[in-house]
C-alpha cells in the first residue's frame, strides 16, 4: 500500500461527532454525538467501524460487537459482550459488567458503548451508578440529561432498573 505524500493530520472527536436517528422503542428521535460524559470518568456511546476511539479513554466496554473503534492508544482494559436491545434480553450478566465499570472508572475515563448508545449502554452504566449509590431515578435522569431523552427508551431495560429482581 503507498502512502499519500500530501496527507495531512486530522483530528475526528467521537465528542462532536454526531449520529441521528429513530429509536426502534418508542420511535423516539435522537441527534447525539457519538460519545457522552454522564459524570466523573463515566462516558456512553454508540460505535461506527473505524471510529477513532480519543486517547483519553483507558477502559473501553463495548456491548456491541458488530462494529468496533479503531484504537490507536493502550488500553487499560477492553470487555466485549454481546447483548441486544430487546424487551426479553436476559439481564443476568448486567451487575457484573455495571460492576467492572465502577472499577474501571476508579482508575481512568471508561466507554461504555453499543450502537446509538441508548439502551444497552445506557442500561449498564445506569446500573452502574445505582451500584454506587444513586437511585434509579436519579440515574436515569442524569443519563437523559447527558445524552438524549431517548436513552432507556427500551421499556424492559427502564422496567428492570426501577425494579430489579431480588
Amino acid at each position: 500500500m503507498s502512502i499519500d505524500p500530501s496527507r495531512i493530520e486530522i483530528a475526528f472527536d467521537p465528542r462532536r461527532q454526531r449520529m441521528a436517528g429513530i429509536s426502534a422503542h418508542g420511535l423516539m428521535s435522537f441527534d447525539v454525538p457519538f460519545i457522552s460524559e454522564i459524570t466523573d470518568n463515566l462516558w456512553l456511546g454508540g460505535c461506527e467501524d473505524g471510529l477513532v476511539l480519543p486517547e483519553f479513554i483507558g477502559h473501553l466496554v463495548s456491548l456491541y460487537p458488530w462494529e468496533q473503534y479503531t484504537v490507536k492508544h493502550d488500553l487499560d482494559s477492553r470487555l466485549e459482550v454481546r447483548m441486544y436491545d430487546q424487551t426479553n434480553q436476559a439481564m443476568d450478566q448486567v451487575d457484573a459488567i455495571a460492576s467492572w465499570v465502577n472499577t474501571c472508572r476508579r482508575g481512568a475515563p471508561t466507554l461504555v458503548h453499543c450502537q446509538a448508545g441508548l439502551n444497552r449502554s445506557s442500561l449498564v452504566a445506569a446500573r452502574a451508578l445505582v451500584l454506587e449509590g444513586m437511585s434509579a431515578d436519579e440515574a436515569i435522569t442524569l443519563i437523559r440529561e447527558k445524552r438524549s431523552p431517548a436513552c432507556l427508551c427500551n421499556p424492559a431495560f427502564e422496567r428492570w432498573l426501577r425494579e430489579p429482581p431480588a
